[in-house]
């Protein structure tokens, strides 16, 4: 039996109707798992990327423990105290913890100092609340002492800076007769200049490590301070002339005793023909007279002046001060000692020169015991 055309295509579209309705039917459970996780957190999948693997689940909430409140037992009248006012807002201001020494270095700890930390070494010019923090005497005191110290050293330095300048009336002789001490002069104003310069970083900024340099320079500056004192002391006091006369025979040279002459306006030691060096003033028939003279007074006003300025002037206490009277009591001693072992011609033959070297002829004589 023959079909025909129309009834055929039916028939075909018949037998495919169930694939179509299939297709249908995933295409829905696509959707529908889409339009699930679109719900979600998780973010929609690619239709042609990999299946992945569903999440678990979160685990379930731990359930609250079961428990029966406990009746607590009512406070005696005793006991009981009134309840504590909150505290102030500058109570809690001053107990807040604040920042410096060795918490500063721990986690979570705040490197810079608060506004009103007491642990803060140095100045802060904002910082505001809080007590004003004054001087006391001591700080005074040593303000005082520096400030003196500074002048001092500052106008010793000066004053040797203008001898090496040729500034003073006969600094060249100072620079060569006095050598020794302007240099130790010199060197002696200029660390305490440099001294106080530290002092005054200590004392204005609070600092202790610049206290404590400050404190061990000054020891150095008063040794430095009294060599110079002490030596010119001893020249002038203790036989001026013979230190003058080696001086100027040993240790001048012919340039120290010639700047020496110029200065004076002398020529020779004694006399042009004694140890003189020659210039257009000083020769042979020269009538300029000797330096011994002017040179020693010279030198006794210069080492006089430079140890006053060192020391001061009445330092020593008058207990402790020699004059003619003392130096006669020691002398005696002295030349009572010497006749015993030697002799009355002995020791009045050395009496005799001591006295001549020394200067005191008007000193009383004691007859010696044998």
């Amino acid at each position: 039996m023959e079909r025909s055309p129309s009834h055929s295509r039916s028939s075909s579209l018949n037998s495919h109707s169930p694939s179509v309705q299939s297709n249908t039917n995933s295409t829905r459970y696509m959707l529908a798992g889409m339009n699930n996780n679109s719900s979600g957190l998780d973010p929609p999948t690619l239709p042609m990327a990999p299946a992945r693997a569903p999440s678990a689940p979160p685990p379930p909430a731990p359930a609250p423990p079961s428990w029966t409140p406990r009746a607590s037992p009512a406070p005696s009248p005793s006991t009981t105290s009134p309840p504590s006012s909150p505290p102030s807002p500058a109570a809690a201001s001053a107990s807040a913890r604040r920042g410096g020494g060795r918490d500063a270095f721990k986690a979570n700890e705040a490197r810079m100092p608060g506004e009103g930390d007491d642990d803060y070494d140095g100045v802060d010019p904002g910082r505001k609340g809080g007590r004003r923090l004054r001087w006391n005497r001591f700080k005074w005191i040593l303000f005082v002492a520096n400030l003196l110290f500074s002048i001092y050293s500052l106008a010793g330095l000066i004053s040797t800076l203008l001898v090496y300048f040729n500034a003073w009336t006969h600094a060249d002789i100072i620079r060569v007769g006095n050598q020794t001490e302007l240099i130790i002069s010199t060197v002696a104003a200029a660390l305490g200049v440099l001294t106080s310069v530290i002092g005054w970083a200590g004392i204005l900024l609070n600092n202790r490590a610049f206290l404590a340099v400050y404190s061990f320079l000054l020891w150095i500056c008063f040794a430095l301070l009294v060599t110079p004192g002490y030596i010119t002391y001893k020249k002038r006091t203790f036989n001026l002339e013979g230190k003058v006369n080696a001086q100027w025979s040993r240790d001048l040279g012919l340039d120290g005793r010639l700047r020496i002459q110029n200065q004076l306006h002398c020529c020779g030691y004694f006399n042009p023909f004694i140890e003189a060096t020659v210039s257009q003033t000083c020769y042979a028939r020269s009538l300029l007279p000797g330096c011994k003279a002017p040179y020693i007074e010279f030198e006794r006003v210069v080492l006089k002046r430079w140890y006053i300025i060192v020391f001061g002037l009445g330092m020593m206490p008058k207990a402790y001060r020699l004059n003619m009277n003392s130096m006669a009591v020691i002398m005696d001693n002295y030349a009572n000692q010497l006749a015993e072992q030697y002799g009355n011609d002995v020791a009045s033959e050395v009496m005799s020169r001591s006295r001549s070297n020394l200067q005191l002829d008007a000193m009383p004589t004691v007859g010696y015991n044998k």
